[in-house]
C-alpha cells in the first residue's frame, strides 16, 4: 500500500445519497488508490482554482475530489476524499484550507449558493470539464446558467455584522463576503448547505437572533484552539479532523445509510465535555437533540479507553427505562470495539437497584416487586376496608413516595420534621400523624402480601449501598490508622466486597427521571474522593415522571461543572418553535417553571436548531375513524417517499416512521387498524424495544422517550386525552399546587413527543384539539 485515504464527513454525507453501483466502483477506486496513486487511469489532476484539490475519476460519470495531507515516516502518502461528485458538479472555484479558529479541515463548496448571492458578490463558477461525449450534447452556452432576471436591492440578512466580526468568529474566509450579501433566510440555507459545520452554526446561530458574544460563548469558545494553527500544516490539521479511514468496515457504515451514524455522531462544541476532566460530578442539560446523550456515550467511550488493563466492568451507564437502556447499549456498540464494551455494566435503574437486593436477601425471602397502578389498587382496597375518606389513595401513595421513602424518612416524629416542598396542601400535625398510621397500615399490607413497590425496592437498595460504602470508608480509614500495617484481604475474606466501590465511573442518561433514593444508591456506588465519578445528561422540561431531586442535598455537588447545550442538531426550526410553545407558551394563565435538577431553575433561552424542514402539520379531524384514515394516507407517502433516495435506489424504510399515542388503548386500535384495513405492517415500541419486525413503529409517548425518528405522526392529540382531564381535573380547586405539576408533566410528555421527529412531524386529533398544541 503507497497510500492512506480518509473520509471527509461531508464526502461520507454524499456517498450515503449515491447508487449502490457508484458506491460499489468508489470502494474499487479506493483500492487502487491506496495500492498506487499515481495509477494512470485515475486520471488525478489538480483543479485550477485551488492547487490543494485533485480531481481523480471513480467512473466515467463521477470524480473522487482529495487534498494530500503529508507523508507518513514510512513513505506512505496521505490522502483526505473531501467530496464525491458528479463531474458536471465539479468547478474550478473549489477551496479547502485550515480553518484559522479550530485547526480542522475545511473543504467549501459554493456551487449549491444562488446565482443571485454569487451575482453580489462578483463570484462566477467554471465547471473543470466539458460534457462527456456518452450524455446527450449541449451546447456552451446551454451549459451557462440562466441569466437572471434584474433584482432590487433589499437589505441583507447579516448586516448588522462585519467581516473582521465573521472572520474572529470561526466563519471560512471563502464564505464570509458571500454570507454578508444574502437578504432572506432562503438564500442562506443554500450558502450554509455544504458550509463546513462550524460556519453553519455561526451563520445560523446570529440570523437566529443571537449576539457576537453568545456566539463566541457557546458555538466559537468550545472548539477554539489554545493557540494559533499552522494555516499550512494539513498534516496536523488532519489529526484534528473527524474523518473516517477508509478501509473494509467503512463500507457497510456508508450502505446502512447517514440516519445511524448520526444517533452517534458527536458535535465539536460536545467534544470538549466529553473529554474534561472534573474532579467530581459533573452535568450537562439542554433541550431535545441538542445530543445530550451522545455526549453520555461517547463520555463512556472516553472513560473505557482510559481504564487500566483487567475484566472488571468499572464503568456503569444506567438510565430509567428498559428500552432506553437497549438503545444505548446498541449505540454504544457502534462506538466502541468489543473489548471495551465488555468494560462497561449497561443496566436500567431499577435492574441495578434488583441487583443489589439480592445480594443482600437470603435466597426464598426476595419480594415480588409491583408497579404503581398495583400498588394504587391496594391503597384504594385499604381506605375502603377503614371507611377512610379523608385522603384520596393517589396522594397517600404519592406522599409516601416521594416524601418519606424519597427523604428516607425513618419514624413518626422525623416525619413531623420533614420538608414537603412541591407537595401542594400544607399538613397540620395531627394530619400528619393520620398519615403516617395509614401509610404505616399500608405497608404491613404489602409486607403481608410478600410484595414490594420499585420505589420501595431503591430506598432499601440505596441503605444498602450507604452501608456498604460506610464500611469501606472505615476500611480505609483503619488502614491509614496502622501505617499500612492493617487488615488485609487474608486477615478478613468477609470484608472482601468492601474492598472497594462497584464502579470508578458512573454515567446517567435521562437523569430528570430519577427517583431521590435512585441517587443516594448511585452516590454510594462510586468513590467521592476520585475525579470523574459521576457524569450526569438530563433536561428537567423532558420529566413524564414524578420524581423529582435536588442533587446537592443528596450530596451529588454538580455547582461549577455544569454545561449547557442550546443547538439543536436532531429537531428542525420548524418543529423546535411549535415544541417550545407546548413547553413555553406565549400567554399562560400559570408560570411554567422547571427545575435544573438542584436548587436553581433551568429555561430553554437561546434554544435554537440549525436544521430546517417542512412546518409540521396540525391536522384536525371529525372523528377518530376519519383520523386513522387520514394516518394511513400519511404513512403511505412517507414510506414511498423514503423507499428510494435522490438517484432511484431502492432503500429499506423500515423503523425510520413512527406513529406516538397518548393513550394505551388507542396505541392497540390504531395497529389493528393499520395492519388489518390499510395493509401497513407495524412493530409495538415495549419496554424492551420494538416488538416485531413491521415498518412503522406504534407505542405511548412514554415509550419515545429518548428516541429518535425521521418522521413522526402524533395521534389523537384532543382534549380530554392531552391531557387526560379525568385525572388531573380533580386537582383544580382542591390541590392547585398538584394541579400545576400534573399540568407540567403533561406538556413535558407532548414536549418529548414532538421532539422526537427529525424531518418530518404531523399531529392530528378528532373533536377538539389539545389545549397545548399551538393554533
Amino acid at each position: 500500500m503507497t497510500a492512506r485515504l480518509s473520509l471527509y464527513r461531508k464526502a461520507e454525507q454524499e456517498l450515503y445519497r449515491l447508487d449502490r453501483s457508484v458506491k460499489a466502483q468508489f470502494y474499487d477506486f479506493c483500492h487502487n488508490f491506496r495500492n498506487d496513486p499515481a495509477l494512470p487511469g485515475l486520471k488525478k489532476k489538480k483543479l485550477k482554482g485551488d492547487s490543494r484539490i485533485w480531481s481523480a475519476r471513480i467512473n466515467q460519470s463521477y470524480r473522487a475530489l482529495l487534498t494530500p495531507t503529508g507523508i507518513d515516516p514510512d513513505g506512505t502518502e496521505s490522502w483526505l476524499v473531501i467530496a464525491v461528485r458528479h463531474r458536471r458538479e465539479v468547478y474550478e472555484e473549489l477551496q479547502v484550507a485550515v480553518n484559522r479558529v479550530t485547526g480542522e479541515i475545511e473543504f467549501v463548496d459554493l456551487s449549491v449558493v444562488g446565482d443571485s448571492a454569487l451575482r453580489r458578490a462578483g463570484i462566477t463558477l467554471t465547471p473543470t470539464e466539458p460534457a462527456a461525449t456518452d450524455e446527450p450534447t449541449r451546447s456552451a452556452e446551454a451549459n451557462r446558467r440562466p441569466e437572471p432576471e434584474p433584482e432590487t436591492k433589499a437589505p441583507a440578512l447579516l448586516a448588522a455584522y462585519d467581516a473582521e466580526q465573521l472572520r474572529r468568529l470561526g466563519v471560512a474566509d471563502q464564505l464570509i463576503d458571500l454570507a454578508l450579501t444574502v437578504t432572506d433566510s432562503a438564500e442562506l440555507d443554500q450558502l450554509v448547505e455544504s458550509a463546513p459545520l462550524l460556519s453553519k452554526d455561526i451563520l445560523y446561530g446570529l440570523a437566529a437572533g443571537m449576539d457576537i458574544d453568545e456566539v463566541r460563548r457557546e458555538i466559537t469558545t468550545p472548539v477554539e484552539l489554545d493557540q494559533q494553527p499552522d494555516l499550512d500544516d494539513f498534516a496536523t490539521a488532519l489529526s484534528r479532523t473527524k474523518v473516517t479511514s477508509v478501509d473494509d468496515s467503512v463500507r457497510a457504515v456508508i450502505e446502512e445509510g447517514d440516519f445511524r451514524t448520526w444517533k452517534v455522531y458527536l458535535h465539536p462544541t460536545q467534544e470538549r465535555i466529553v473529554h474534561r476532566h472534573y474532579n467530581g460530578p459533573a452535568r450537562v442539560s439542554g433541550g431535545p437533540g441538542t445530543g445530550k446523550t451522545i455526549v453520555a456515550l461517547h463520555r463512556v467511550k472516553h472513560l473505557a479507553k482510559r481504564l487500566p488493563p483487567g475484566n472488571d466492568k468499572p464503568i456503569l451507564l444506567t438510565t430509567f427505562t428498559k428500552n432506553l437502556t437497549t438503545d444505548l447499549r446498541l449505540r454504544l456498540a457502534s462506538l466502541v470495539d468489543t473489548e471495551l464494551l465488555a468494560r462497561v455494566d449497561i443496566a436500567h435503574i431499577d435492574q441495578l437497584a434488583a441487583r443489589v437486593l439480592g445480594e443482600n436477601t437470603v435466597p426464598g425471602h426476595g419480594k415480588q416487586r409491583i408497579y404503581d397502578q398495583v400498588a394504587l389498587n391496594e391503597m384504594r382496597q385499604l381506605l375502603a376496608e377503614l371507611d377512610d375518606h379523608r385522603w384520596d389513595a393517589e396522594f397517600l401513595l404519592e406522599e409516601w413516595e416521594q416524601v418519606i421513602l424519597g427523604q428516607a424518612v425513618p419514624t413518626r416524629s422525623a416525619y413531623f420534621q420533614t420538608r414537603r416542598a412541591g407537595r401542594g396542601r400544607a399538613l397540620t400535625r395531627p394530619e400528619r400523624s393520620h398519615v403516617w398510621k395509614l401509610i404505616e397500615q399500608f405497608t404491613a399490607r404489602l409486607d403481608k402480601l410478600g410484595v414490594e413497590t420499585w420505589g420501595q425496592a431503591a430506598e432499601r437498595a440505596a441503605r444498602f449501598e450507604i452501608e456498604r460504602a460506610a464500611k469501606i470508608k472505615a476500611r480505609r480509614q483503619a488502614q491509614e490508622g496502622s501505617d499500612g500495617e492493617g487488615p488485609t484481604a487474608s486477615d478478613d475474606s468477609s470484608g472482601l466486597r468492601y474492598l472497594g466501590y462497584r464502579y470508578r465511573h458512573i454515567v446517567v442518561d435521562e437523569a430528570q427521571d430519577l427517583r431521590p433514593a435512585h441517587w443516594k444508591m448511585l452516590r454510594a456506588m462510586a468513590d467521592p474522593d476520585q475525579p470523574n465519578d459521576m457524569f450526569i445528561a438530563g433536561d428537567t422540561h423532558q420529566r413524564i415522571y414524578d420524581h423529582q431531586a435536588a442533587l446537592g442535598a443528596l450530596g451529588i455537588h454538580i455547582r461549577g461543572r455544569s454545561s449547557r447545550l442550546t443547538l439543536s442538531y436532531r429537531t428542525t426550526k420548524e418543529i423546535l418553535a411549535k415544541a417550545l410553545c407546548v413547553v413555553d407558551p406565549e400567554h399562560p394563565t400559570e408560570k411554567i417553571s422547571y427545575d435544573d435538577l438542584d436548587d436553581g431553575t433551568d429555561t430553554l433561552a437561546g434554544y435554537r436548531s440549525v436544521l430546517r424542514g417542512p412546518a409540521p402539520l396540525l391536522v384536525p379531524y371529525r372523528s377518530w375513524d376519519d383520523e386513522l384514515a387520514g394516518l394511513a394516507a400519511t404513512l403511505r407517502n412517507w414510506r414511498e417517499e423514503l423507499s428510494t433516495d435522490d438517484n432511484g435506489a431502492i432503500r429499506d424504510p423500515g423503523g425510520l416512521i413512527a406513529v406516538c399515542l397518548a393513550d394505551r388503548n388507542m396505541v392497540s386500535q390504531t395497529m389493528y387498524y393499520l395492519e388489518t384495513q390499510a395493509g401497513i405492517t407495524c412493530a409495538e415500541l415495549t419496554k424492551d424495544g420494538p416488538k416485531g419486525d413491521g415498518d412503522i413503529h406504534v407505542g405511548t409517548m412514554h415509550r419515545f422517550k429518548g428516541l429518535e425518528y425521521q418522521r413522526l405522526a402524533i395521534v389523537g392529540a384532543s382534549d380530554g386525552i392531552i391531557p387526560h382531564t379525568s385525572i388531573i381535573e380533580r386537582y383544580r380547586t382542591k390541590d392547585p399546587i398538584r394541579y400545576e405539576r400534573e399540568q407540567r408533566k403533561a406538556r413535558s410528555l407532548l414536549f418529548v413527543a414532538a421532539t422526537r421527529a427529525r424531518d418530518a412531524l404531523t399531529i392530528s386529533w378528532h373533536g377538539r384539539p389539545s389545549p397545548y398544541l399551538p393554533l
